[in-house]
């Protein structure tokens, strides 16, 4: 089927194909630059930076960096928020030769330490929050030199007054040090040019991190065509326009942040109002006041703004696209979010799309003019998909459930410094391309749509039979009583793992013997029998990674040391 690619009769304006300029990421930005000079690039809290300064802005830091040491060839760490530096550090590395390796930027000091050894990167540009966190790893790893800035280095004079003299006031003071040097200082300074680089568009731009959610984080090396072309792709499936903005409301540690609420608008000439921590009233408030045309993030972030008074009756006509990806998007938020929609006068559907780091990010969503229920979409321009059986490389016939592999322009060029994974990864097919191998079950229908099941390694084995978490999730949070739910397999003499349900109840709702009774006889209305679960725990809350996803894992771990007596909520009878 995929070499046939029946999803493009779904494509209507998007071309099927895509030519790819042989460039870096810096040179990439420079074409933007100069093509539209005076366009807005960014907007932070108010202050503004067309492309132009944005160029130049990125020249300097460059400069100063190779100045500090950082060379063609070098690693650097780069643990900021969505911030102007943020953006800065990713070109300027780009711009000479270096690679950037991005973390979360409240990462504490072992993983600080973790990533440093592993990239085994010589410098680091971090929030001045942070100067404790890198001087305890450094204990362990040696770096040579730490690039320091706040949050207010960015922000409008009256606003930078008020940041430091309230929230600023709880970051502990930096005592000398001749390891540390200050962003305002090397952007103050000027520094030779560095000389040109080698670099090539193959060549590795930037590390990202898995999410560690399924064991150590892996780096991820994406290369700067890879950026570049996921880039492309998601700009053009969108239909960005000249003049269009985005909200950036995802971090550049992760490739949703990185690869679209960045990198596209900007080598798209769009705008990019920069976001550094996702609070639902301020967002809000940014929708109102800054009328982006675009919003993309994950379900989590949806469910907040569909609850947010504040944007019930507002104006929302503007808006021309909104995308989910990064976890599967519940109906009910779908839903809520596009009668809010609806409400101020817009006419968009929320789109659900998927993609994985190793890709960026998205490679396959939904087309703007179309919906199937259950399905993520079909892949984007350049992309080819397939689901094959577990372990094989041979295209399963449409409905049937298996693993599903990618090849196309954004695929990762690998794992650093792990050539086993990359080679489990990464397999050539028997047409000859490079297949990436998802890790993930997925079915496709006839007409190339496809339906995401599961994680491989979150697929329960019960009597021998396949269950599918994610599909009795969704059963779950139909309930009118069901806040959150998700499922995991236990251990179990009898059944090998039996399903087990952990549920978050919605606020007036109290837990009982008798509503677990009613939520297990629910599935058993809605799913075949193997799949149902046989035990409900209700909790408080559940666990999240740093992007917002439940962290599976995690209660994984916990149900089995039975640490979820702490969290647990004591039934009624």
């Amino acid at each position: 089927m995929y070499e046939k690619r029946p999803w493009l009769a779904a494509y209507g304006n998007v071309p099927a194909e895509l030519a790819y300029p042989d460039v870096t990421l810096y040179e990439a930005l420079r074409r933007t630059a100069e093509r539209v000079p005076d366009a807005i690039a960014w907007e932070f809290f108010g202050r503004r930076a067309t492309y132009r300064e944005l160029l130049a802005n990125v020249d300097r830091c460059a400069a100063g960096l190779h100045a500090m040491g950082v060379k063609e060839g070098s690693r650097f760490l780069v643990a900021l928020p969505t911030c102007p530096q943020a953006v800065t550090a990713l070109y300027a590395g780009s711009r000479i030769g270096a690679t950037s390796a991005f973390i979360h930027p409240l990462s504490p000091a072992k993983e600080i330490a973790f990533y440093l050894r592993t990239s085994r990167s010589t410098h680091a540009v971090a929030l001045d929050a942070l100067y404790p966190a890198f001087r305890e790893a450094t204990r362990e790893v040696a770096l040579e030199r730490i690039l320091l800035t706040g949050i207010a280095d960015y922000l409008p004079l009256p606003k930078a007054v008020l940041f430091r003299l309230t929230r600023g006031r709880a970051i502990p003071r930096v005592p000398p040090d001749p390891a540390v040097a200050w962003w305002k200082d090397l952007m103050r300074e000027r520094h030779p040019a560095p000389p040109g680089t080698a670099m090539k568009a193959d060549d590795v731009a930037v590390i990202l991190f898995s999410g560690g959610t399924t064991g150590t984080p892996k780096g991820i090396l994406l290369s700067n065509r890879n950026v570049v072309a996921e880039a492309m792709e998601a700009s053009s499936w969108g239909q960005v326009a000249p003049g269009d903005s985005i909200l950036a409301l995802l971090p550049l540690f992760h490739g949703f942040g990185l690869g679209v609420c960045v990198n596209a608008f900007l080598l798209g000439g769009g705008k990019v109002v920069l976001v550094p921590r996702f609070d639902a009233p301020l967002v809000a408030k940014l929708i109102r006041t800054k009328r982006p045309s675009y919003l993309v993030g994950v379900p989590t972030l949806f469910e907040a703004l569909a609850r947010d008074p504040s944007l019930r009756g507002a104006d929302l006509s503007f808006l021309k696209g909104a995308f989910c990806g990064a976890d599967r998007l519940p109906r009910t938020v779908k839903e809520r979010f596009e009668a809010m929609v609806a409400a101020g006068g817009g006419k968009l559907k929320l789109l659900e799309g998927y993609g994985l780091t190793e890709t960026v990010t998205a490679v396959i969503c939904m087309p703007l003019s179309q919906y199937r229920e259950g399905s993520v979409g079909v892949p984007f321009p350049d992309v080819l998909a397939k689901v094959v059986a577990v372990g094989a490389a041979d295209e399963q016939p449409p409905g049937e459930v298996g693993e599903l592999c990618i090849s196309g322009p954004a695929v990762m060029k690998g794992y650093l410094d792990r050539p086993k994974e990359t080679a489990e990864a990464l397999r050539r097919h028997p047409d000859g391309k490079i297949w990436l191998h998802t890790g993930d079950l997925f079915a496709a229908d006839a007409d190339g749509f496809f339906y995401f099941r599961e994680r491989l390694k979150r697929m329960i084995k019960s009597s021998g039979m396949n269950v599918y978490p994610g599909q009795v999730e969704e059963v779950l949070r139909r309930h009118p009583s069901v806040a959150e739910a998700c499922v995991i397999g236990v251990p179990d003499e009898r059944q090998v793992e039996r399903v087990k349900a952990l549920v978050v109840l919605r606020a007036g709702t109290a837990p009982s013997r008798a509503l677990e009774e009613e939520l297990i006889a629910w599935c058993g209305r809605h799913l075949i029998k193997w799949s149902c679960p046989r035990e409900v725990e209700f909790r408080q809350d559940l666990p999240r990674t740093l992007v917002g996803k439940v962290d599976v894992r995690r209660l994984q771990e916990e149900v089995q040391v039975g640490v979820q007596r702490v969290r647990s909520i004591p039934l009624e009878a």
